[in-house]
């Protein structure tokens, strides 16, 4: 304790010694000459934003990252203005005068240049949280490092430590451990976003295997990064090692559906049986897929419903997938006419009637067949192709049968309806049931 009350009064003699410094008398212009270039930047940022932004909405073509950036570098422009004046000023001060009348422009050059910087590094952090909060350190260690603090305050927090069993852990073990690995996770996150971008562009990987590409570019990533970062602040990894695998051994009875799912998306992403765009039916879903997620596919319906689909369902289930090998689909039409018709005149005119409806293929042109003879009519079966099923199936069904109801309607041709005949035998009769009387209202 003694120790620590030491340091810390070393601490603040620094601090007291360093602001007697700052505040003499003839530092007094450096901070004039610092407020009037702040103000100029200022001016200057007001008047070039308008226009830059105006710029940059015309530029079409222009990748989204190329846009996010500018726009990140625009509202930072009056910092960067102030840095990109201070600099040329401090270097031709230390020229022409001595080096103590430009020692505050140094200090404040330092601390703007870092301050920029640190801002425009943490942006790779996704969580907004988390980034205000690494930027704040980031801003605080810069400083205490340029006013020559630096020393001094990592010995401050290196004696605040506490016991964790066997290990002793100090304040300045712990941030220096959240230190690296929010550095590490945020370039292994943007690396990841960067090669999934490119996996993503190119045509000669398949949709699953692209997929495929990203999830474990993604894992091998991030798994390195947290691994660098432990093996950095001087954690041992083979206890860790220990600890993993009986963890592991747990999760495997614990979460075996879990562990399940996960695997069969990787049998679905490897066999490349289902991928993003496929129409499939499972049950009573029909739809097409969405996105191929590490435990669920997603699957949209043409309501507009999201189904999560496990993966073990579609690796032990049957699924229909109805652009598999290929886009064509056929579908049937059963229907039928009375006997008067004649059917070689019904099979033309249901062809015809099917060709002029779109979405239907003529290269693969509709045929028409006699499937029997019912009680009142006889029965046919009408097929036709389409190449797009994600348009929908209810809806070319329905077509094609206006356009049959239509033709037929327009040539003479009659479609039967469920007849009953009722026959009198000799000797029989018939009665006609009365309506039975309504009661006499007794009410007076």
């Amino acid at each position: 304790m003694q120790d620590f009350d030491t340091l810390l009064s070393a601490v603040l003699t620094r601090i007291q010694a360093l602001s007697q410094t700052l505040f003499r008398p003839w530092n007094g212009y450096q901070i004039v000459i610092a407020l009037l270039l702040f103000l100029l930047a200022h001016l200057v940022a007001r008047l070039l934003r308008p226009r830059v932004h105006d710029w940059l909405r015309t530029r079409e073509g222009w990748p989204k990252w190329r846009l996010r950036l500018l726009l990140i570098l625009l509202k930072r422009l009056r910092l960067i203005l102030f840095v990109c004046l201070i600099w040329p000023t401090i270097w031709i001060m230390q020229d022409t005068t001595w080096p103590s009348r430009s020692y505050l422009l140094g200090i404040i050059g330092s601390l703007s240049f870092a301050w920029l910087a640190i801002t425009l590094i943490t942006r790779l952090i996704a969580n907004h949280e988390l980034r205000m909060l690494v930027r704040v350190g980031g801003w605080i260690w810069a400083t205490l490092m340029i006013l020559g603090l630096s020393d001094d305050a990592q010995g401050l927090l290196e004696r605040i430590s506490f016991s964790l069993g066997s290990t002793r852990l100090s304040v300045w073990t712990v941030l220096q451990a959240a230190v690296i690995l929010t550095a590490l996770l945020s370039a292994a996150r943007f690396l990841a976003h960067a090669s999934a971008a490119s996996i993503n562009r190119s045509r000669d990987i398949s949709p699953s295997m692209q997929v495929l590409a990203v999830k474990s570019m993604q894992i091998l990533l991030y798994g390195i990064a947290f691994f660098a970062g432990l093996q950095a602040v001087g954690v041992d990894l083979t206890g860790l090692a220990v600890l993993s695998g009986a963890i592991g051994v747990g999760l495997g009875f614990g979460l075996q559906k879990v562990v399940s799912n996960l695997v069969s998306g990787v049998i679905i992403l490897l066999d490349k049986s289902i991928k993003p765009g496929d129409v499939i039916s499972l049950g009573e879903t029909f739809g097409w897929i969405n996105a191929l997620g590490a435990r669920y596919v997603s699957v949209v319906t043409r309501d507009g419903r999201e189904y999560l689909i496990p993966n073990e369902d579609l690796i032990t289930g049957q699924v229909v997938n109805w652009s598999h090998s290929n886009e064509f689909v056929r579908l049937d039409i059963n229907f039928g006419t009375s006997y008067g018709s004649d059917p070689h005149k019904v099979r033309k005119l249901a062809i015809e009637a099917a060709r002029g409806v779109t979405r239907v293929l003529v290269d693969r042109p509709p045929v028409c067949h006699i499937t029997g003879f019912g009680d009142s009519s006889v029965d046919y079966i009408l097929r036709f192709w389409i190449r797009d099923p994600t348009g929908g199936l209810t809806n070319i069904r329905g077509n094609v049968l206006l356009a049959l109801w239509d033709t037929f309607h327009a040539n003479g041709i009659s479609f039967p309806f469920p007849q009953s005949e009722v026959r009198l035998l000799a000797g029989s009769t018939l009665e006609m049931a009365r309506p039975a009387k309504a009661a006499p209202d007794t009410e007076a």
